[in-house]
Formats: C-alpha cells, structure tokens, sequence
C-alpha cells in the first residue's frame, strides 16, 4: 500500500508532466540516472490531452507508479520507479507498459 504523502507527491508529478512543466517533473528524478533513464523508452514530450493514474503501489521498498498518458502521439503507458534518497522519493526509473485495448 503506497503511503499517502507519496501519492500525493505522484499526483503532483503527473501533472507537471501533463502540463508540460518538464522542469519540476525532472527535479522529482534522481540527477545522475539522467539521461540514462530515458533510453528506450517513450514519454509524453509536448501536448497531453488527458492521462489516467492506473496504479500506485509499494513493491520491495520502492513506489511504483503507473499512468496512461493521452498525447496527439498515440497513448502511452508509462510506469516509473520511485526510491527514496536522503528522505525523499524521486524517480530513479522508467519503463513502459502496454495499454489494453491499444495497439504494442
């Protein structure tokens, strides 16, 4: 079960990524897996006409978040791992989930 000031910080998370504030949503990454954390995998880059948080959850000592983006695109899944450093969670991973009913 995620706790509940984590969620929140998700919540928050998703929707600077929504609203294209790519600036406050890479400050919730940790530093040094940027770039790294991006290779291979797809992330809303620009306009986000909706998104859906799927799941939050907590699985070995980590967060996982897991959101469905709708951008002009296609959609895109997009599952992040949250791991906690010096008393916060930041995003220290990426990867991508198939979305049911749309194509691989």
């Amino acid at each position: 079960m995620p706790d509940q000031d984590f969620r929140e910080l998700y919540e928050r998370h998703v929707g600077a990524v929504a609203d294209g504030k790519f600036k406050a949503a890479m400050a919730d990454m940790v530093q040094e897996n940027i770039p790294a954390v991006f290779d291979g995998v797809t992330v809303p880059r620009g306009v986000v006409n909706g998104f859906r948080i799927q799941d939050v959850r907590a699985e070995d000592g980590k967060q996982i978040g897991e959101t469905v983006y709708d951008t002009p695109e296609g959609v895109i899944g997009l599952r992040s791992i949250w791991e906690l450093r010096d008393g916060a969670w930041k995003a220290a991973a990426l990867e991508n989930f198939p979305v049911p009913g749309e194509p691989a």
